[in-house]
């Protein structure tokens, strides 16, 4: 059964003039829990430490997020936690309030199916036409602005397709609709660089920081189709998942390389058991 607290409150409520609901002003957080633990917490609250400062909502005071996440997971081993933090309520318009209460949501979807067929096995991509809008206020956050997600998403009902791949108007080739890219050329891992627009999940970020212990030189960079296409390997990235190896782009296959298996081995020896080999 799925659980939410409200402003630390089991049965809180959401104002219709909250500005979340309104405007899409406010950041989110989505949190794998395995085992009694959720993974990478310190990561997702930096990041929305960071968002807060960033739109100027006043962040929840320290430990607060991890005790209420704790109340709700105390007979859950496995599920997913959400984040949401608000500008609060405020009156009809865009311009913010002068004084600024923000609403907080924690939520848990327990029961997580861990014996589904997993990401690591490698998965099949498409490209989306709906393109993703540039803004470098933005980049990087995981606002709830996510209707560009949502739309892409809308483009298939293709079961064996799990994930679509998303570029700007300028043919920058940004990540999936819910995950962030990988590729892998010659000895170097490259990744797209966000500084204009896309999430930097924190799945990315440890992959970044494992690479950098292992000696596999990485890169940020822009990249194109043609690029990708061209790529020695191809792995998405998601905090739910860890890594996904991409066997076929459109129309093209692609192989699993020995990159994309030494850095998920890397992975499930620091916890993400989503990347060990069956």
């Amino acid at each position: 059964m799925t659980q939410w607290l409200v402003n630390g409150l089991p049965d809180g409520s959401l104002s219709p003039q909250d500005r979340g609901l309104a405007y899409g002003d406010g950041l989110f957080e989505t949190i794998a829990l395995r085992a009694g633990k959720f993974r990478l917490l310190d990561y997702h609250l930096e990041r929305l430490q960071t968002g807060c400062e960033r739109l100027a909502i006043p962040p929840p005071a320290k430990g607060l997020l991890g005790a209420e996440l704790q109340q709700l997971a105390a007979n859950c081993a496995n599920g997913t936690a959400k984040i949401i933090i608000t500008r609060g309520c405020g009156p009809r318009g865009y311009r913010t309030p002068v004084a600024t209460h923000a609403t907080r949501l924690v939520g848990l979807f327990p029961a997580v199916d861990l014996s589904l067929p997993a990401w690591r096995d490698g998965i099949r991509v498409r490209w989306c036409q709906t393109p993703v809008a540039e803004n470098p206020l933005l980049a990087g956050l995981k606002t709830l602005n996510r209707l560009e997600q949502v739309l892409g998403r809308a483009e298939w009902q293709d079961d064996t397709i799990s994930e679509g791949l998303m570029s700007t108007l300028q043919g920058h080739v940004i990540g999936g609709t819910m995950s962030n890219l990988f590729m892998v050329s010659g000895s170097q891992l490259l990744t797209p660089d966000l500084s204009r627009c896309g999430i930097n999940g924190v799945m990315r970020r440890l992959i970044l920081e494992v690479a950098a212990e292992l000696g596999i030189s990485t890169l940020e960079q822009s990249m194109d189709a043609a690029q990708l296409l061209a790529a020695d390997e191809v792995f998405l990235s998601n905090c739910l998942l860890g890594i996904a190896p991409v066997i076929s782009l459109g129309d093209q296959p692609l192989t699993i390389g020995p990159v994309s298996r030494q850095m998920m081995q890397a992975l499930a020896q620091r916890g993400i058991s989503e990347c060990a080999v069956a």
